[in-house]
Protein backbone atom coordinates (compact mmCIF):
# COMPACT_ATOMS: atom_id res chain seq x y z
CA UNK A 1 0.00 0.00 0.00
CA UNK A 2 1.53 3.44 -1.46
CA UNK A 3 2.03 6.24 1.23
CA UNK A 4 -1.39 8.69 -0.33
CA UNK A 5 -3.67 5.15 0.10
CA UNK A 6 -2.27 4.89 3.89
CA UNK A 7 -3.31 8.54 4.58
CA UNK A 8 -6.82 8.23 2.69
CA UNK A 9 -7.17 5.34 4.38
CA UNK A 10 -6.19 6.62 7.97
CA UNK A 11 -8.13 9.48 7.63
CA UNK A 12 -11.12 7.76 6.98
CA UNK A 13 -10.63 5.25 9.85
CA UNK A 14 -10.43 8.60 11.46
CA UNK A 15 -13.94 9.79 10.65
CA UNK A 16 -15.24 6.44 11.63
CA UNK A 17 -13.66 6.59 15.10
CA UNK A 18 -15.04 9.85 15.99
CA UNK A 19 -18.45 8.77 14.80
CA UNK A 20 -18.64 5.24 17.20
CA UNK A 21 -17.03 7.37 19.94
CA UNK A 22 -20.23 9.73 19.92
CA UNK A 23 -22.67 6.80 19.92
CA UNK A 24 -24.14 7.12 23.25
CA UNK A 25 -24.81 4.45 25.86
CA UNK A 26 -27.96 2.33 26.13
CA UNK A 27 -27.95 2.91 21.69
CA UNK A 28 -26.52 1.36 18.80
CA UNK A 29 -25.78 2.02 15.28
CA UNK A 30 -25.47 0.18 12.04
CA UNK A 31 -22.95 -0.07 10.07
CA UNK A 32 -24.08 2.06 7.27
CA UNK A 33 -25.24 4.39 9.57
CA UNK A 34 -21.69 5.21 10.84
CA UNK A 35 -20.67 5.21 7.27
CA UNK A 36 -22.77 7.29 6.17
CA UNK A 37 -21.70 9.91 9.05
CA UNK A 38 -18.32 9.30 7.80
CA UNK A 39 -19.00 10.65 4.95
CA UNK A 40 -18.38 7.37 3.80
CA UNK A 41 -21.66 6.46 2.02
CA UNK A 42 -22.24 3.03 1.12
CA UNK A 43 -18.88 1.96 2.44
CA UNK A 44 -20.50 -0.32 5.86
CA UNK A 45 -17.66 -2.71 5.09
CA UNK A 46 -15.06 -0.23 5.93
CA UNK A 47 -16.54 0.62 8.98
CA UNK A 48 -16.28 -3.04 9.98
CA UNK A 49 -12.86 -3.34 8.92
CA UNK A 50 -11.72 -0.23 10.60
CA UNK A 51 -13.34 -1.26 14.07
CA UNK A 52 -11.55 -4.55 13.54
CA UNK A 53 -8.34 -2.87 12.47
CA UNK A 54 -8.60 -1.27 16.17
CA UNK A 55 -5.71 1.33 15.13
CA UNK A 56 -7.71 4.31 17.51
CA UNK A 57 -5.56 5.75 19.96
CA UNK A 58 -8.64 5.52 22.58
CA UNK A 59 -11.23 3.63 23.48
CA UNK A 60 -14.04 3.01 21.23
CA UNK A 61 -17.64 1.61 22.30
CA UNK A 62 -17.16 -1.03 19.07
CA UNK A 63 -19.89 -3.17 20.58
CA UNK A 64 -22.53 -0.43 19.74
CA UNK A 65 -22.00 -1.26 16.38
CA UNK A 66 -24.67 -3.92 14.84
CA UNK A 67 -25.29 -5.17 11.09
CA UNK A 68 -29.29 -4.45 9.73
CA UNK A 69 -31.17 -7.53 9.53
CA UNK A 70 -33.98 -5.70 7.94
CA UNK A 71 -35.52 -2.13 7.92
CA UNK A 72 -35.26 -1.31 11.94
CA UNK A 73 -33.75 -4.06 12.90
CA UNK A 74 -30.07 -4.77 13.35
CA UNK A 75 -28.20 -7.66 14.85
CA UNK A 76 -24.45 -9.11 15.87
CA UNK A 77 -22.38 -9.80 12.66
CA UNK A 78 -19.72 -11.01 14.59
CA UNK A 79 -18.88 -14.58 13.56
CA UNK A 80 -16.79 -15.77 16.31
CA UNK A 81 -18.86 -17.30 19.11
CA UNK A 82 -17.14 -15.79 21.54
CA UNK A 83 -16.58 -12.21 20.17
CA UNK A 84 -20.34 -12.10 19.37
CA UNK A 85 -21.20 -13.62 23.27
CA UNK A 86 -19.15 -10.51 24.42
CA UNK A 87 -20.50 -7.58 22.06
CA UNK A 88 -24.35 -9.35 23.17
CA UNK A 89 -23.13 -9.10 27.05
CA UNK A 90 -21.48 -5.60 26.76
CA UNK A 91 -24.79 -4.14 24.71
CA UNK A 92 -27.24 -6.00 27.54
CA UNK A 93 -25.20 -4.53 30.81
CA UNK A 94 -26.47 -0.90 28.58
CA UNK A 95 -29.75 -1.70 28.44
CA UNK A 96 -30.09 -3.19 25.16
CA UNK A 97 -32.75 -5.31 25.09
CA UNK A 98 -32.67 -8.28 21.78
CA UNK A 99 -35.52 -10.38 20.39
CA UNK A 100 -35.84 -14.39 20.82
CA UNK A 101 -34.63 -14.04 17.24
CA UNK A 102 -31.24 -11.70 18.45
CA UNK A 103 -32.49 -8.51 17.26
CA UNK A 104 -32.49 -4.75 18.69
CA UNK A 105 -35.18 -2.26 17.49
CA UNK A 106 -33.73 0.33 15.97
CA UNK A 107 -36.92 2.56 16.54
CA UNK A 108 -36.17 1.93 20.45
CA UNK A 109 -32.36 1.54 21.02
CA UNK A 110 -31.01 3.55 17.48
CA UNK A 111 -28.98 6.45 18.10
CA UNK A 112 -31.25 7.87 15.34
CA UNK A 113 -34.66 6.04 15.83
CA UNK A 114 -36.09 5.83 12.67
CA UNK A 115 -33.98 7.44 9.76
CA UNK A 116 -30.98 9.60 9.44
CA UNK A 117 -31.27 13.30 8.95
CA UNK A 118 -31.67 14.24 5.93
CA UNK A 119 -28.61 16.76 6.26
CA UNK A 120 -26.40 13.78 7.53
CA UNK A 121 -26.86 11.62 4.37
CA UNK A 122 -26.08 13.59 1.97
CA UNK A 123 -22.78 14.96 3.48
CA UNK A 124 -19.47 13.58 1.73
Amino acid sequence: MGSSTKRLVSRAYARIYDVVARIPRGRVMTYGQVAVLAGLPRAARVVGYALRAGLSKRPLPWQRVMGQKRKGAACITIRDPIGAALQRRLLEKEGIVFSQAGMVDLGTFGAFPGELPKARQSRQ
